[in-house]
């Protein structure tokens, strides 16, 4: 049993299901020992199986008579859809006996809550206080200021929430939280929203050119029954150079039936080479 218990202690950040297995086992062999309860409720919970991890939790508080687990167990009614119930338990007289660190995980546990319900705002005021600016860089400063950061875009303080993504990852040594990234994605929106904002004035342009072209072009276009004087002249010349090509052609057929005349007619020929017809010629 005992060997199950440190396999589940030493892989519960790293691979929680194995961690889950091993505090099952554990548990199975010693079920009344609040350690063997609490390993396989804290297992539970981070592998998302909220009823087991509640069912065990209560457990070790029945156990112990200790409230240390109040804050995952009201996260745990949030897994399972009861809000509401997790808004009591942070108000409950319970929640005043909690050290500071559980009291301000019970606080982000509250404003998911919160968040779960759409109230946006609530939640920003359930995270606001003196906590989010300690004199000293406290343990929960970054996952605190990470949480106040998601409420404060869920109420759409973009520019608010990225200061304080900003401000969770100077305190996030330890690397806890993606908040760096989330600064990035922030910036990222917002670059993705100036390239829209370009894009669209490219094609005002371009349908200003578009309509500007297409009034060039109409303006190019010559009126119904209108005639320009360039294309007279050109018809003008057009209409020389025919005439001259139909006079050349007369002239050249004119010539055809003269020759043509003179060949169909011999007698003329033989008359001429022959005198005077009935003149004598003898001596």
């Amino acid at each position: 049993m005992a060997g199950h218990l440190v396999m589940a202690g030493q892989n519960l950040d790293e691979d929680p299901e194995l961690a889950y297995r091993h505090a099952r086992t554990a548990m199975k062999m010693a079920p009344r020992l609040a350690s063997t309860r609490e390993a396989a409720g804290l297992a539970a919970y981070l592998t998302e199986r909220y009823s087991e991890a509640l069912a065990d939790l209560r457990t070790v508080r029945r156990i112990t008579g200790t409230n240390d687990h109040w804050a995952v167990m009201a996260d745990c009614e949030r897994g399972l859809g009861r809000p509401e119930r997790a808004l009591a338990m942070a108000a409950a007289p319970e929640a005043k006996t909690l050290d500071k660190e559980t009291q301000i995980e019970l606080r982000m546990v509250a404003a998911g809550a919160r968040l779960d319900m759409e109230q946006p705002e609530a939640a920003v005021v359930q995270l606001q206080g003196a906590d989010l600016t300690p004199a000293k860089v406290q343990p929960w400063t970054a996952r605190l200021r990470y949480a106040y950061a998601e409420a404060l875009l869920a109420a759409e303080r973009e520019d608010e929430a990225r200061e304080w993504f900003m401000r969770a990852a100077d305190a996030d040594s330890e690397g806890l939280t993606d908040a760096a990234e989330r600064v990035d994605d922030l910036d990222g929106i917002a670059f993705d929203e100036f390239e829209d904002e370009l894009d669209a004035d490219a094609e005002d342009t371009d349908a200003e050119n578009t309509d500007t072209d297409d009034a060039a072009e109409d303006d190019d276009v010559a009126p119904e029954g209108h005639v320009d004087e360039a294309d007279e002249d050109d018809e003008a010349e057009d209409d020389d150079e025919d005439d001259d090509e139909d006079d050349e052609d007369g002239a050249a057929r004119e010539e055809l039936t003269a020759e043509e005349s003179a060949d169909s007619d011999p007698d003329s020929e033989t008359e001429a080479d022959s005198g005077t017809p009935g003149e004598d010629t003898t001596h």
